[in-house]
């Protein structure tokens, strides 16, 4: 068989050393844009210091990465299969650290947001690239398989270890230091990559499509924006409308694609209907993932009273049964019905969301391990997903594949902070006593400012309850997952493997 390259390879061709070696260098730049996402839980008090950044500054020194990051997924999916995917990765690992540099130093808001920005899409560029080059450099099933695992477990750890590793950081260095660590890894990168990874790119990509690049932006930008503002601040009109803007943008923009042979997003891809399924389900996985940690973050800091960094310590716990779960999952799809794995890690997800249900104002165990089963049941769910979507698309689409992955990835953590936070603050509210003040009533932090201890035990309370029912509505939810999993993503399995594969 040929490859998007030209060199020949068999299918099926198992990996030496040199790929392992390689994709140990690939897990870098994975880890440090998912520690980005995190990684300024403890520099803002510093940051203010210094900066004095407005509220609104504030808010965008915080998104503005991940809205960059999401907003050019799509994009960069499709440029990396033109260009090459190794070629991308180089020139995105260099602006990671040139924006690095540019954070670290930024004299004023202003420059920090730029830099912030700049991260994003650096970090846009480098995540579809990794997963393009895993499908590609692993052509034997089991061994992608397990690749993707790690790949999986690496991406949810980093996010648990960029805040402990910024609050490490700040302990000895000021603010800054926790954009200079990317430098290195990235330095290394580029010394490493051209080296160790070999590249790939679509042989006849077509032409770019200049016009999907403001389309595809613009649908996702809006969504992401306007759910995430809903889930601060509640959905009003304005958010709303902006939801129903970058949904009109992506109508548009599905429509172009359709029409066009040189589409930003093949058809190809969709030929197997394990893609589409693993889209929608790894989605709903990052919708509970985040859901949940809208609600966790806070018991730990504002229900047990610890500081941001002993919170942030503890939440790593659960993150040593993840690092395990992923690759074990895969080997167990490997002997199993994939589908069959997948349903369990949605029940066993379930399972974790049904153990948040039942903790208390002093559960601190009963959280995380809580947490660490539904974790567990979440990453097993999105490697295998991930590595169905995988297979089931063209080798020379494979960034692209990627990247629609990571950006349902998005939209499904997006929606889970908003949905199940809305539950949450519901039952809060409903909780609290009407006599109480409205910053009271609103938001547990809230509470605790008033310094009233009658009002916080209530406000604690109300919290913990409200934890039960967004838990037990994130169980459900997992349930239904499962109930698709069983039937949908099997029918697509079986139809996929009939009509053969979409080359390995």
């Amino acid at each position: 068989m040929t490859t998007p390259t030209g060199t020949t390879t068999a299918p099926g061709e198992l990996a030496g050393r040199k790929e392992w070696t390689a994709f140990v260098v690939l897990l870098l730049p994975l880890l440090l844009v998912s520690m980005d996402v995190s990684v300024l839980f403890f520099a803002i008090p510093s940051i203010d210091r210094d900066l004095a950044p407005s509220a609104t500054q504030q808010l965008w020194i915080f998104d503005v990465y991940a809205f960059a990051l999401a907003g050019l997924l799509i994009t960069m999916g499709s440029l990396g299969d033109r260009i090459g995917r190794r070629k991308l990765l180089m020139i995105g690992a260099f602006a990671f650290s040139a924006a690095s540099v540019g954070a670290a130093y930024a004299s004023s808001a202003e420059m920090l947001i730029a830099a912030r920005a700049l991260l994003g899409i650096g970090g846009a560029t480098l995540m579809p690239s990794t997963m393009g080059l895993v499908r590609n450099m692993f052509r034997n099933e089991r061994q992608r398989s397990r690749a993707v695992g790690i790949w999986s477990g690496a991406m949810a750890g980093g996010i648990a270890l960029g805040s402990v590793l910024s609050g490490v950081m700040l302990e000895h260095f000021w603010w800054g230091s926790v954009f200079l660590i990317n430098v290195p890894a990235m330095v290394l990168l580029l010394v490493l990559v051209p080296v160790l990874v070999p590249e790939f790119k679509d042989p006849d990509p077509g032409r770019f499509d200049l016009l999907s690049v403001p389309l595809s932006m613009g649908s996702v930008l809006p969504v992401v924006y306007g759910v995430k503002e809903s889930a601060a601040h509640g959905m009003d009109l304005r958010n709303g409308l902006i939801v129903l803007a970058g949904l009109a943008v992506g109508w548009a923009f599905v429509r172009r694609q359709r029409g066009r042979a040189d589409a930003m997003i093949s058809r190809e891809l969709f030929r197997g209907r394990g893609f589409a399924a693993g889209i929608g389900l790894n989605a709903l996985a990052a919708f509970a993932m985040m859901g949940s940690a809208f609600f966790t973050t806070q018991y730990l800091q504002s229900v047990l009273g610890m500081s941001t960094m002993e919170a942030s310590l503890w939440s790593l716990a659960p993150s040593l049964a993840v690092g395990a779960a992923a690759p074990a999952a895969t080997a167990i799809a490997q002997r199993t019905d994939r589908s069959r794995v997948i349903c369990a890690g949605f029940v066993i997800a379930a399972a974790g969301f049904g153990i948040l249900a039942l903790s208390g104002t002093d559960s601190l165990w009963l959280l995380l391990v809580g947490s660490a089963v539904m974790s567990s049941g979440i990453v097993t769910v999105m490697a295998l997903v991930s590595d169905l979507a995988l297979s089931t698309s063209p080798p020379e689409k494979a960034s692209s594949a990627a990247s629609l992955l990571e950006t349902g990835q998005e939209f499904g953590g997006a929606m889970g902070m908003a949905l199940l936070g809305a539950v949450a603050t519901a039952v809060y509210t409903a909780d609290m006593p009407d006599s109480a003040p409205d910053v009271a009533r609103r938001t547990l932090p809230g509470a605790l400012s008033t310094g009233d201890g009658s009002l916080i035990s209530i406000g604690r309370e109300a919290f913990v309850h409200s934890m039960s029912y967004a838990s037990a509505a994130g169980a459900l939810l997992l349930l239904t997952g499962a109930v698709l999993a069983a039937t949908h993503l099997r029918r697509a399995v079986l139809s996929d493997s009939l009509s053969g594969p979409s080359g390995v």
